[in-house]
């Protein structure tokens, strides 16, 4: 039998072929040129042959199925129309597969996503592994593109548009035993169970699972125009068709092309690859490298904690008390009452409830997590965290106290948003044993965790902290102990100055609405809300010290109405019992948005290019990842830095320059380095 280099042939019992993918010089498997030319090759043996009634496709990695397409491939077009011919070349070599004789089944063990979901969809079967890595999507638009292989048409056609469109669109991912209930695979076992699934289906002769007649329904051209403008409402009320155009190509060409012949598919291959040249599709392959690179770190490091001590169960510490136990730590959450750490006791509940969805695992993660009023944990954590309160004199006095009683190789971290570690580590007799590790709100969703290292934090101590942040699914950032980091010190400006615009008589709305429109997940005014004032406010004095920035007024005045945001019910917006923003209607602004998007960015381009010239980060990329993972700041733009170099650097500064003429203000810096 012949020999590849990314596939290996087995003949197994019963005349089935196992053809396991097994990527060369790779601990993943993912798809490229010479892959899809084996498997093509493979193809045309089994095309020829009457030697087999079944094939299975499986991976011989250690982990998952196959990730998708090789990203790093996408730069290496030429132009559209070699993007295009690929796209086409690999549609046609599923086509062959799905059109084989034999009875064909991918079994599935942990992800598969992407050009590795495409290539099971054209399989006859599908068998799952039920385990929890096991997860099944279409991904493509979070790089700016669409599926290109055939999966905005087989999909759709095997479990209708409603259900496929949705997980395409929104490039989201299903569990095994979700993709059985939605029909995406035939049937999802326990690991142990897995080969014999697979060898079943691959003896049928019977006709595999078709969709409901009502799919049937919504996929004929009257029923798919109705649907399309529903889907397009939808989308829109999420992202711009400007800033985001494949989820809206993809809803083009299944309302005009439908799932049925060749036309859909040759379409698909030619929206695609038109995309790869977007300037979005490109920044967000770029983001995706980024967010690699921060996966990438710490690997050198075999610090591997188990048990996690947590000081403070306010709203971080609780929740970052909670996240740790959800990865599998066991986890002691310290406060000065039992009052205060049941809220974070019943947040914590909520988090294992959405996230486990099983009641037995929900129980597990609760019993991970012990309240620990007298502080026992202490002396038996890998790592002990800090998160009371912003007040240089409390934490000073907490960490005195906690290094006589942690282990002498247990890592000693706070959370403090902007006070230097110089600072706090002042009155430690260890100081080289305090590393940062500043979380941000909420907890749950924001991947980035700042690994900060003061002049005196043993560069062990910083590498142990990364490979802890790792382990619990967080992205580290290393930076350098400077007031506010890294993403508070770029943040706070552009908070306060859109204070500004508001006191100058601009409506909040609107000025909200310019940074929406700029691609920021919410406005300034909104997120200063989701804050809190009164942190907002701390930071800003705190970091005033050092910055010279001036404290808007009504600020101020709101935090003394006791009006501290969303929490409150009321900050600058009213809040509904819920936490909805009332939003009301604002009529007659006529102005150009960009001016009041112009001057907000350009705070936070001021302060990072601060940052740079300081060596808060090492480099440009790393604090477009901060900034993106930290911020939310707009991904299609592929973050400050590289909006900068996009738009003209020279160009920008210019025109900070002249608005600062006209506010009769003076810039920290007298000139940005000029890309």
């Amino acid at each position: 039998m012949k020999k590849y280099n990314h596939w290996h042939l087995e003949e197994g019992d019963d005349q089935i072929l196992w053809l396991l993918f097994d990527r060369k010089n790779a601990s993943v498997n993912t798809i490229n040129l010479e892959v899809m030319e084996e498997l093509s090759d493979i193809l045309s043996m089994l095309e020829k042959s009457h030697d087999y009634k079944g094939m299975v496709i499986a991976s011989a990695k250690k982990q998952g199925f196959i990730a998708g397409a090789d990203i790093s491939q996408f730069d290496k077009f030429k132009n559209m129309e070699e993007a295009v011919h690929l796209l086409r070349s690999g549609q046609l070599i599923f086509d062959r597969l799905e059109n084989l004789k034999i009875a064909t089944v991918a079994m599935i063990d942990g992800f598969c996503l992407g050009g590795g979901l495409e290539l099971a969809l054209a399989c006859r079967y599908r068998v799952a592994e039920d385990g929890p890595k096991t997860r099944l999507g279409l991904p493509e638009i979070k790089l700016g593109i669409h599926p290109g292989w055939g999966g905005t048409i087989r999909l759709p056609r095997l479990i209708g548009a409603p259900q496929a469109l949705n997980m395409i669109l929104s490039g989201h991912t299903v569990t095994g035993k979700a993709a059985a209930k939605l029909g995406i695979i035939d049937v999802c076992v326990p690991k142990r169970h897995l080969v014999a699934a697979a060898t079943y289906y691959a003896l049928q002769t019977a006709k595999p699972r078709s969709i409901s007649k009502m799919n049937q329904v919504i996929n004929n051209k009257i029923s798919r125009a109705l649907f399309a403008s529903y889907l397009r409402k939808k989308v829109r009320e999420k992202v711009n068709p400007e800033h985001y155009p494949a989820p809206f190509q993809v809803i083009d060409n299944w309302e005009h092309l439908g799932v049925m012949g060749d036309a859909p598919m040759i379409k698909e291959a030619k929206t695609c690859g038109k995309l790869f040249f977007s300037e979005t599709s490109e920044n967000l392959v770029r983001v995706f490298f980024l967010q690699e690179r921060l996966k990438s770190l710490g690997k050198a490091s075999r610090f591997d904690a188990n048990h996690v001590h947590v000081v403070g169960a306010g709203t971080m510490g609780g929740d970052i008390a909670a996240w740790c136990a959800l990865q599998g730590m066991r986890v002691t959450l310290q406060d000065r009452e039992a009052k205060y750490i049941a809220p974070a006791i019943k947040r914590a509940a909520i988090l294992f409830k959405e996230k486990l969805k099983e009641p037995h695992l929900v129980q597990k993660a609760m019993d991970r997590l012990v309240p620990d009023i007298e502080g026992y944990g202490i002396s038996h954590a890998d790592i002990i965290i800090e998160a009371i309160y912003e007040n240089l004199a409390a934490k000073q006095a907490l960490f005195k106290s906690v290094e006589m009683l942690a282990k002498p190789q247990a890592i000693l971290a706070t959370n403090t948003s902007s006070i230097p570690l110089d600072d706090i580590n002042s009155v430690m007799q260890t100081p080289e044993r305090l590393v940062g590790l500043h979380f941000f709100n909420p907890v749950p969703k924001m991947l980035l965790v700042e690994i900060v290292t003061g002049q005196k934090t043993a560069a062990n101590v910083a590498e142990n902290a990364i490979a802890f942040t790792r382990k619990i699914d967080r992205l580290p950032l290393p930076v350098t102990s400077h007031p506010g980091f890294l993403v508070n010190r770029v943040l706070m400006p552009y908070l306060l100055e859109s204070v500004t615009l508001l006191d100058e008589g601009i409506p909040m709305e609107i000025i909200d609405k310019a940074m929406v429109e700029f691609g920021m997940p919410m406005g300034p005014i909104a997120l200063a809300d989701a804050v809190g004032l009164d942190v907002c406010l701390s930071v800003a004095t705190y970091l005033g010290k050092y910055l010279n920035t001036t404290i808007p007024p009504r600020l101020t005045a709101l935090i003394d109405q006791g009006k501290l945001g969303r929490k409150t019910g009321e900050g600058f917006y009213k809040y509904t019992k819920a936490g909805k923003q009332i939003k009301s209607k604002v009529e007659g602004y006529n102005k150009p948005l960009t001016e009041i998007s112009d001057r907000l960015v350009l705070r936070m381009l001021d302060q990072a290019f601060a940052c740079l010239r300081d060596g808060v980060v090492a480099d440009a990329d790393l604090l477009d990842a901060g900034m993106i993972f930290g911020t939310g700041f707009a991904p299609f733009r592929g973050g400050p830095m590289r909006y900068a170099k996009t738009r003209g650097v020279r160009e920008l500064f210019e025109l900070y320059v002249r608005l600062q003429q006209e506010h009769n203000e003076k810039s920290e810096l007298t000139e940005w380095e000029f890309l």
